[in-house]
C-alpha cells in the first residue's frame, strides 16, 4: 500500500487569476504541469 503524504508536502502553484496558492490534487495528476487556476470560477473569470 502506498504511504500517505502530509498535506504539507504536496507540490502548490500560485491561481493565475486570484493569485492564492493551491496544493495539488489526485485529480490532477496526469495533467498537473497544464493546471492554472485553483478553481473553475478562476477559470472562467481569467483576465
Amino acid at each position: 500500500m502506498a504511504k500517505m503524504r502530509k498535506k504539507g508536502d504536496l507540490p502548490s502553484k500560485d491561481c493565475a487569476t486570484c493569485g492564492k496558492p493551491f496544493a495539488w490534487r489526485k485529480k490532477w495528476a496526469k495533467v498537473w504541469e497544464e493546471v492554472r487556476y485553483c478553481s473553475e470560477r478562476c477559470r472562467i473569470n481569467k483576465t
